[in-house]
């Protein structure tokens, strides 16, 4: 049985970046508003997909040159807070419209980290997790996450922060190349600048020229190792923390395609245990004493053996329906329960359950044209590569059998998302996409494929009942 909502409370979903097709946003308003939550939003027009929701109650909007007035979305405040006391009258207009306090759920980074730095001016509007102000901020940067990872020994890949062009090519020479170029603070790239979160570098000149653009950039650059990618190596792991680091709902998954093709976002992915990565999300929630949503990346170095962690996202990641337990618990739903004094009640994963984002994995099936003859069939095929067999009655298989399809935009009871999503995807972004698709973007190589773990049939301790998520039967314990 679903857990008892507080239906009075409403709900706030806050997104700074300009994303129509941002498909995390349309899951949280379709995930609480088929609770009986009274969902709100920041959306880009009353005609964007998510504005045509049936459970979005109201969409608000942001001043027409964004939050931070003329400067670039991302930037954050100057020295006389004039950027955050804007953002700050913008959330108190909305809050002014929605009559009462509202749970305040931040779905892109730069929201998470401008709300949690405004929780204490907005107490009293605005229900957010308890937590230092600036640890959103801390997690997200790239080189505090690499410090941190390095303190409590979770695989990250090599990663060196050159302080001149001589270290530049140090970390050349000792990383290998290709390398991976990342800023440290990505919402802060100037708009329009031809500067990217992440690139790959080929020589020693490309990173020359990026390291010279610090600068412009806002933040320092990082050259990190390369880890090699391919089928089966991406993963993620979704969850939801409450005080003490209890983990009260999320689980792992790993992309079956993604798009742009072998590195980007989760066009298709998969539930699967892992309790390595489910280890890792855990210590660092407990060191960082973490309250609220998460969203980790992963790729599996396969010349280490490990599960190296490449991002950490103070928020939602854009799949996290992905991970619905069988009583309906996703890591927004808990979000609103804990923050509302509710209890969550544990219910069993369903492991195997798969999310499809259906623009993306269209456009992602079409750039491995002629070996995927079919758009969606590609979780079958990875499936079938990898030699992952679900069925297989391995410890915990059995639970594979009832396995579910996530659609992000499509569903049954609320379809305008999904044909305004189509009608301006194949009429804008559809146009790019296919333009990518003549490039044929390749994997960054083979890789031996990381096999799901299966679960424990159950221990004689506590510990082996009950999941890292508060889901019974081990089938998320760690591995000791």
């Amino acid at each position: 049985m679903p857990p008892p909502f507080d239906t009075d409370v409403p709900a706030l979903l806050f997104r700074i970046d300009r994303n129509p097709f941002h498909h995390g946003t349309l899951g949280a308003v379709r995930s609480l508003g088929r609770a009986g939550i009274e969902v709100h939003a920041v959306v880009e027009s009353p005609l964007s997909p998510i504005g045509r929701s049936r459970y979005l109650y109201r969409g608000h909007h942001l001043p027409a040159d964004g939050v931070f007035g003329a400067h670039r979305t991302g930037e954050t405040a100057g020295a006389d807070g004039a950027s955050d006391e804007r953002l700050e009258r913008t959330l108190r207009q909305i809050s002014d419209r929605i009559g009462r306090p509202a749970v305040l759920i931040p779905m892109d980074d730069l929201g998470a980290i401008a709300a949690a730095r405004l929780s204490g001016r907005l107490s009293g509007r605005f229900l957010l997790p308890a937590q230092p102000p600036e640890l959103p901020l801390r997690v997200a940067d790239k080189a505090e996450l690499a410090a941190l990872c390095r303190e409590l020994d979770v695989p990250h890949p090599l990663t060196v922060i050159p302080h001149s062009t001589a270290d530049v090519d140090a970390a050349v020479r000792e990383l290998g190349l290709p390398v991976v170029a990342k800023w440290s603070r990505p919402w802060l790239l100037p708009q329009g600048g031809g500067l990217r979160s992440t690139t790959v570098v080929g020589s020693a000149e490309e990173a020359r020229a990026l390291y010279a653009r610090a600068g412009e950039a806002g933040s320092p650059l990082l050259l990190q190792r390369r880890v090699p990618g391919g089928p089966g190596t991406d993963w993620f792991f979704h969850g939801c923390y409450a005080d003490g680091a209890a983990c009260l709902a999320g689980g792992a998954g790993r992309k079956e395609r993604s798009w742009p093709v072998g590195a980007g976002l989760t066009a298709v992915g998969r539930w699967l245990p892992n309790p390595d990565l489910e280890e890792a999300a855990h210590r660092l929630a407990k060191h960082l004493d973490y309250r609220g949503i998460l969203d980790l990346d992963f790729r599996y170095d396969t010349g280490s053996g490990t599960y190296q962690l490449l991002d950490f996202n103070p928020r939602p990641g854009a799949q996290f329906r992905l991970f619905t337990d069988r009583s309906g618990l996703d890591v927004v739903r808990a979000l609103h329960l804990d923050l509302t004094g509710r209890t969550t009640a544990p219910s069993e994963p369903v492991l195997g359950r798969l999310f499809r984002a259906e623009n993306y994995a269209l456009a992602s099936s079409l750039a491995a044209l002629p070996s995927l003859p079919l758009p969606f069939t590609a979780a079958r095929r990875a499936r079938a590569a990898s030699g992952h067999r679900p069925d297989t009655g391995d410890a915990g298989g059995s639970r594979w059998k009832g396995r579910s399809t996530e659609n992000a935009w499509f569903a049954a009871d609320d379809p305008g998302p999904f044909l305004a999503m189509a009608a301006t995807w194949l009429g804008q972004g559809g146009r790019k996409a296919l333009r990518r698709t003549r490039q044929r973007t390749p994997h960054a190589g083979p890789g031996t494929v990381p096999p799901a773990q299966p679960a424990r049939a159950g221990g004689a301790g506590p510990a082996d009942q009950t999941g890292a998520c508060g889901h019974p039967g081990g089938a998320t314990t760690p591995r000791r």
